[in-house]
């Protein structure tokens, strides 16, 4: 039975889970930080752009993408270590 697939599970760690809650706290922190706490001197500064919520907004995403990626397409490890170690 030598030609059954390698049984496989998730990997327990995945770095990308990591990078994804790290992007998305901090920009959930841009966001609120766009939408309450950004003066109206500070947007005219930027030429009327919201510089914070969009770039919160832009890592939000950003964060959604990689946990989607994560979920589709999981690390796989293999049950048992190959034959002879």
């Amino acid at each position: 039975m030598a030609d059954e697939p390698p049984r496989t599970h998730r990997a327990a760690f995945d770095v990308r889970m990591i990078i994804a809650l790290l992007i998305g706290v901090y920009g959930l922190v841009l966001t609120v930080m766009g939408l309450a706490f950004t003066p109206a001197h500070q947007v005219a500064k930027a030429a009327g752009v919201n510089i914070n919520l969009w770039a919160g907004i832009g890592m939000l995403v950003f964060a959604a993408l990689f946990v989607l990626w994560t979920v589709l397409r999981p690390i796989r490890v293999p049950d048992e270590p190959p034959n002879g170690e």
